[in-house]
Formats: C-alpha cells, structure tokens, sequence
C-alpha cells in the first residue's frame, strides 16, 4: 500500500465513482445498488460511506448502516459493514483492511456498539469478528453460520443483544 492512500468520508458528486468501485469488485450491480439504496434511505450516515482514495481516484468504498437485532426485552440498535470492496487492480495491498480498520474505529468514535456482517470465515476473524449465532445473534434466514459474524466495539454489548438481526427496507433487493 503506497503511503498517499487516504481514507475519508465519501463526499457529494462521488456516487458515480463508488458505484463503479462497487460494480468492479463485485463484478455484478446488486452491492452497487445497495449503496445506492441505502444512501437515499433513512438508514444513511454519511459519516460511515468512507472511500479509498489514491492519486486522486477512489479505489476502495465501504459502507456501515444500522440495523436492529430483536431480542425479548426489545430491539438494540447495531450497524452492519455491507459493503467493503476495491477495484481489481488495486486488492491485495491492505486497502481493505485499512478500510475496515478506519470504519470500525469511526463507528465506535459515534458511539456504536456492534457491527454484524456476512463475510469470509478466514478473513474478517483477523479484525475481532466472531461468528455470531454461537453468541445468541440469529440471522433471519438459514446461512452458513461461520459467514455470520459480529465484532463488540464495546466490550460486553453482545449480552444484551440475543436476538434476530432485522434489516432495514434498503436491503431488501439483496
């Protein structure tokens, strides 16, 4: 990773050129849309929309937006990382980790405490995510459960979240 990579919250004007990002590691539209839909949801915090900005071209976009987890004495608030990606030409260079470590960390400065994802069993557990169903989080749909994770950005949170994961309406195309 070259040391003029800067990651900062996405900016007006930039929606085309994160879309594209999205569309290119992904290698299809429906994360492109997601972000798409959410940002003109309520569910939108432009502070967590952060890119990967290198030489002046947005190469890397992740996005964190609430979520509810439903639990017997009421819903507790959390966030969900969807999506992380960067283009092609740009992965293996740490630009995603940067991006998740700078996410988690901003989430956290707001006040969040728990972020909830469907990811890569081998790759999210090397920034504190732990698979969530064997820590009373279920997902309102069968998955594999090693792909389910949650990460405490404070410690203790997932105690009073044994629950459902709800998604908001944004995420309903996905």
């Amino acid at each position: 990773m070259g040391s003029d990579l800067t990651i900062r919250e996405e900016r007006p004007g930039e929606e085309a050129s994160i879309s594209e990002v999205n569309r290119r590691a992904f290698g299809r539209h429906a994360e492109a849309a997601l972000v798409e839909s959410i940002r003109v949801s309520n569910q939108f915090i432009p502070e967590l929309s952060l890119v990967a900005e290198q030489d002046g071209e947005i190469v890397g976009h992740i996005l964190f937006s609430p979520v509810t987890i439903r639990t017997a004495s009421g819903d507790v608030p959390a966030l969900t990382l969807a999506p992380v990606a960067v283009l092609p030409e740009f992965q293996n260079r740490r630009i995603g980790s940067s991006l998740i470590e700078h996410g988690l960390i901003r989430a956290r400065e707001l006040g969040h405490d728990l972020v909830l994802l469907i990811g890569h069993p081998r790759y999210y557990p090397r920034f504190g995510f732990k698979p969530a169903g064997p820590l009373g989080i279920d997902y309102p749909k069968p998955i594999r459960e090693e792909v389910f994770m949650v990460y405490e950005l404070v410690p203790g949170a997932i105690t009073r979240a044994q629950g459902t994961l709800v998604y908001p309406p944004a995420f309903d195309g996905v």
